[in-house]
């Protein structure tokens, strides 16, 4: 994997290229929710434009992956360069709130998610869909990226749904809190270290 890191305007680029994907990304934590999301699954894209716009993060992303195979591989490397991605364009984490949480309707749907960017990996994941497959994207597929997420990133992702029926709109309610969630927990709300530690 290679990186291009600007700390400044907290800004990265990640590039991987395994046998079965080939990703590039930039991601930017201080954007205005613009994205280019090309990932060869129709859902997947739609998904993570959602998530762009509603965290404000710019995201450009192309991968070209395996889907002659399945999306189970694109998915889940897109979730490893971007986990990548924002612990690169973290840095230190000084100065980050660290924690994000939020509770996002979408009509009968309602999701809940809560982050801690503080190191450890570990994901809690409660959500079931109806549908197997949505444009080319598969459903168990999202705790699978959610996994992988929180593995690359080395955080606390904890998403649940708390009502509904349509497969559609839990998933995007899910990607949305998930947004809201990481909007605040990057957001630079003072000088030091979130942490006893001293590092995170």
């Amino acid at each position: 994997m290679k990186e291009t890191i600007n700390t400044a305007l907290r800004t990265v680029t990640v590039t991987r290229t395994t046998k079965e994907t080939e990703i590039n990304a930039t991601l930017s934590l201080d954007g205005t929710g613009i994205s280019s999301i090309k990932s060869g699954v129709v859902f997947f894209d739609h998904m993570l434009t959602n998530f762009t716009k509603h965290s404000g993060f710019d995201l450009t992303l192309e991968c070209r992956g395996d889907l002659d195979v399945d999306d189970h591989h694109t998915i889940e490397d897109i979730a490893i360069v971007l986990g990548k991605a924002f612990t690169d364009a973290l840095g230190d984490k000084r100065g980050i709130q660290r924690y994000g949480w939020s509770i996002i309707p979408m009509d009968e749907a309602l999701a809940r998610c809560a982050v801690d960017l503080g190191g450890r990996s570990y994901c809690v994941f409660n959500a079931k869909f109806k549908r197997a497959v949505i444009q080319g994207f598969s459903t168990e597929m999202v705790k699978h990226f959610f996994v992988s997420l929180s593995e690359s990133m080395k955080a606390n992702i904890h998403l649940s749904i708390l009502e509904g029926e349509n497969t559609h709109h839990k998933i995007e309610a899910l990607f949305k809190s998930f947004a809201y969630a990481m909007k605040a927990a990057v957001s630079i709300t003072g000088s030091g270290i979130p942490s006893t530690k001293g590092k995170l």
